[in-house]
This record gives structure tokens, C-alpha cells and sequence, in this order.
């Protein structure tokens, strides 16, 4: 399994993309910059998309997506996420005033862009990859994804506070390879992300207890403005395990 961070922020500067990683080149999660880190032609590579949430840091260039596809490609892209992620992204994004309903271009029969809605905990095969959805703890409805090539597994956890299903599926992997875990805020800023239903360098330490042990983990979703405090953080925790990503790094495993 190969896995390339398009991006790794949970924000957006000239030099932080934001959440969206590539599978194998064809599979995303999340779609916070797709259309910034690929070229057209790879672009045109992406057969599917698993969404973990609405929020904009995570689908921002979906649309531009589907837009810079049309015509380019045979058969609908993907976007795959359970029910009320769906229904989020078709009634506020797709609808036509904020951006056209590719559902329905050039026309119904023949879309560019299509949904499928999956059940929390039943596996779905995605482009030769299998996936499960599994809710995690954030202000809106939002999913992880314990996701696997039938060799090697990876949990994604989404953005969420402290958790429990994610990490027991965690645990119930027998092969896998690594967690990529949000980690958004400084401890400072323990407040906020409290209220946010994110993680601070504190509370991921506790989360960790949770983890399956001599996993690697991945942190991703760092907010721009405050990273520098955070990966001093991170660094005091003196775990061999973490790695905090950056844009255009590729892991394979």
C-alpha cells in the first residue's frame, strides 16, 4: 500500500495544504487539496474519494475536482461516506448555488460525479482496497477508516476528541501498519480544542494509552498558525512511534 500526503494541515497557507491523503493513486481520503497537490493527469487518476466529514478543510477542492475531471475521464468518481456525510455534501456543496450538481452532468444517466452511502462497521471494497467506517467523537457526524490492501492495514481517525471505537478496531487489526491521528492544537490551547472536539499534544498521549502498541503513528491536522508549539510538544513526549507528517511525504507499506 502506497500512501501519499497531499495534505497534512488542518489549515491553509502557501506552504500547508490541507487534509488529503492518496491511496495506491486512485483512492483519497478527504479532499482538502486534491486539485493544489496533483497534476491533471492524476487527477484524472482518483476513482474514488472516502469523505470522513463535511467540513470544508476536508472537501474544499472536491468540487474543483470533479470540475477539472469532466469529460476526462470513463464513469462517475466516487464519493463514498456514510448516509449523513452524504446528505451534508449533496444538499450544501452540490446543490447547485454553492456549485452544480455533477450528479447530474452532463445528465442523470451519465453522471461525473456519484455517492455512495456505506453502513458504520460493514466493510466495502473501493478500488481494490477494502474500507469500514467507524464514528468518532467531533462536533458534526464524522467517521474514521480502517482501510486495507489485503496485506496491510492503516487506520485514519478522522478529526475527533478522545475516542473509543476507532482505537478498539485498532486493535482488532492484525496487520496493521500504522495510525495516522489528528493532533490539531498546543496544549495551550486546550480550550478551544475541547470545544472543538480535537486533540492537543496531552490528550493524544492519554489516546495513546488506547492504541495497539509498536504501531508507528502518524499525526496529521496540525493548525498552521500554532505548529511550531505543537511539534515541540510532540517532541517532549519522546514516543520513537510519532512522526508528525508534512505535505508530499509517501509512506509505503
Amino acid at each position: 500500500m502506497q500512501i501519499r500526503v497531499l495534505g497534512a494541515y488542518g489549515g491553509s497557507t502557501p506552504s500547508h495544504q490541507q487534509t488529503s491523503f492518496l491511496i495506491n493513486g486512485s483512492v483519497a481520503l478527504d479532499a482538502g487539496a486534491l486539485t493544489n497537490a496533483l497534476t491533471l493527469e492524476a487527477q484524472s487518476g482518483v476513482r474514488a474519494i472516502l469523505v470522513t466529514h463535511s467540513h470544508m478543510d476536508h472537501v474544499a477542492s472536491l468540487p474543483f475536482l470533479i470540475e477539472n475531471v469532466f469529460g476526462r475521464v470513463q464513469g462517475p468518481i466516487e464519493v463514498v461516506a456514510p448516509a449523513d456525510v452524504v446528505t451534508s455534501l449533496q444538499n450544501h456543496l452540490f446543490n447547485n448555488d454553492l456549485w452544480p450538481d455533477f450528479s447530474r452532468i452532463p445528465n442523470h444517466l451519465l453522471p461525473t460525479v456519484s455517492f455512495r452511502t456505506i453502513e458504520l462497521g460493514t466493510p466495502i471494497a473501493v478500488n481494490g482496497l477494502k474500507a469500514v467506517a467507524i464514528p468518532v467523537w467531533h462536533v458534526v457526524p464524522t467517521y474514521g477508516y480502517v482501510i486495507s490492501d489485503g496485506e496491510s492495514s492503516v487506520v485514519f481517525s478522522g478529526d475527533t476528541g478522545p475516542t473509543e471505537a476507532i482505537w478498539a478496531a485498532a486493535r482488532e487489526t492484525k496487520d496493521l501498519k500504522a495510525i495516522f491521528v489528528e493532533c490539531s492544537f498546543p496544549d495551550s490551547m486546550t480550550e478551544i480544542a475541547e470545544i472543538s472536539r480535537h486533540l492537543t499534544p496531552a490528550s493524544l498521549k492519554r489516546e495513546m494509552a488506547k492504541f495497539p502498541p509498536r504501531v508507528p503513528i502518524n499525526i496529521y491536522h496540525m493548525k498552521p498558525p500554532t505548529l511550531e508549539a505543537l511539534r515541540c510538544e510532540i517532541e517532549a513526549i519522546g514516543d520513537p512511534r510519532l512522526r508528525l507528517l508534512a505535505d508530499g511525504d509517501l509512506l509505503e507499506y
